[in-house]
């Protein structure tokens, strides 16, 4: 028994809205432990929508439909649903009666349009819409087959799930077991070298471990089947520490945590503060520390130094040192370091130049060359040569500069702490 998403409407496949009710519907059936293997999007097409009908019946038993339930000419999911089974539209009264409540109460007239809202296939229950006009269905037009409907709208969809069809789907015997992930999130490793290190694990039943990369980050989705979470999280929680022993320092967190975060926190518990110097981040690495709450306990500023006489006139780059090796150079990012920790009295400086490109890139500095410095209160400085290739792009190479910075900073912490 599975389940099958189908979301309608041109406006997801022009990509003027983003799919979110796909995403929350796919963590409910998780949640439930309901198996789920096919989305599908399809626009306001009365034949592509039964089109889609015919081949979701096929390898599903639930099916959940998504917009195409208002009162315009283009909301046909109801129609291609009772004109694909055969059956006819039968209007109720009672849904009449609600939307001219709804729209009395917000002193407007219900127009003659939205008697549409109240056509649904003869044989369907109303699966009720609290905060909308428009009502979803539930119905089983033959045996072994469940339909819901709901309306595009997020907010009305989430409480019509919540409120209806969690309790109709524990009443049918779903619910008693949950699918619970845990996302393991590792940087400084590319996702073919984590899988390879990894491959004897990909191949598990239960819990079944998957690898993911996205903008430069590396992620293994470790889900398990059973009972309870406690009972899925004792499958996940032997795999889990298995993987972070094979990753290493690669590993770095998991589920909401991010390199900020983490390295807050190490900053935090050693006591240590932190100060940035950006040049081509144009101040992303003090936007990602200060979105992490609290982190003003470590984290105490920074410099945005785009222009020479900046890194010169506040931080205390040597100009000899610019025009000699210029601004994109070992030297001048370790200079940056010393300099924003020394005037800002951190424990800790941490700095970025490159070229982030589009333009500036020559053949002996391209774009996405990127150096990093790190300087210490103990004097220690070094400095870390990274080429991320322009075929990244300037958005993207200016996230994985900040993010590798926050990387090289974690290892460092937590080497020196480690035994």
């Amino acid at each position: 028994m599975s389940a099958e998403i189908i979301c309608v409407g041109t406006e997801l496949l022009l990509g003027d809205i983003l799919n979110s009710n796909a995403q929350f519907l796919a963590q409910q059936l998780a949640q439930l432990g309901i198996p789920h293997y096919y989305q599908t999007v399809v626009g306001d097409n009365p034949e592509r929508l039964k089109q889609v009908i015919e081949i979701a019946i096929s390898r599903a038993q639930i099916l959940i439909f998504t917009g195409g339930l208002g009162p315009t000419p283009d909301d046909l999911t109801c129609e291609a649903i009772a004109d694909f089974f055969g059956v006819p539209l039968v209007e109720r009264a009672d849904i009449i009666e609600d939307i001219t409540r709804k729209y009395a109460l917000r002193d407007r007239l219900m127009t003659p349009s939205n008697r549409k809202q109240a056509l649904i296939p003869q044989g369907a229950e109303i699966l009720p819409n609290p905060t909308g006009t428009a009502p979803g269905i539930i119905w089983q037009p033959r045996p072994e087959l469940t339909i819901f409907t709901f309306p595009g709208v997020p907010s009305e969809m989430y409480r019509m799930w919540q409120e209806t069809t969690v309790p109709f789907l524990k009443s049918q015997g779903w619910g008693k077991e949950i699918i619970y992930s845990r996302m393991l999130k590792f940087w400084g490793i590319a996702e073919s070298a984590l899988a390879e290190k990894v491959s004897s694990y990909l191949n598990l039943p239960n819990p079944t471990v998957a690898p993911y990369a996205a903008k430069g980050e590396v992620r293994l989705r470790v889900s398990a089947k059973a009972a309870s979470q406690a009972a899925a999280q004792e499958l996940i929680s032997p795999v889990e520490k298995q993987l972070k022993d094979i990753a290493g320092l690669d590993y770095y967190g998991a589920d909401d945590d991010t390199l900020a975060s983490v390295g807050g926190e190490l900053l935090r518990s050693a006591g240590s503060t932190l100060s940035v110097a950006e040049s081509c981040t144009g101040g992303g690495l003090g936007q990602m520390l200060t979105e992490i709450s609290g982190s003003s306990e470590y984290f105490w500023g920074g410099v945005i130094s785009y222009d020479n006489s900046v890194k010169v006139g506040l931080l205390g780059v040597n100009p000899e040192d610019l025009a000699k090796f210029g601004a994109v150079s070992a030297t001048v990012a370790e200079q940056m370091a010393i300099g924003v920790r020394s005037r800002l009295a951190t424990t800790w400086g941490l700095s970025i130049t490159g070229v982030a490109g589009p333009g500036g890139g020559t053949d002996t500095k391209p774009v996405g060359l990127v150096y990093i410095g790190l300087a210490r209160a103990n004097g220690e400085v070094e400095s870390f040569e990274y080429r991320f290739g322009a075929v990244r792009g300037r958005s993207l190479i200016r996230h994985v500069s900040a993010c590798t910075a926050l990387d090289n900073l974690r290892r460092k912490l937590l080497s020196s702490v480690l035994p």
